[in-house]
């Protein structure tokens, strides 16, 4: 029982901690083609496409 609850923790953790990555990476993006920077926006769709985000 108490692995479970645990288990369950560990899961909703994670998944508030890739929701937090995938809004302040696109608050990120969004702040790249406000400003023209297709440089800084390249980079920032590698980064999610290495985290898994794309």
């Amino acid at each position: 029982m108490l692995n479970k609850k645990r288990q369950e923790k560990t899961t909703k953790v994670s998944e508030t901690h890739r929701m937090n990555l995938q809004r302040n990476l696109q608050r990120r993006m969004d702040a790249a083609r406000a400003s023209g920077d297709e440089n800084l926006l390249r980079q920032l769709e590698a980064e999610a496409s290495y985290i898994g985000l794309n």
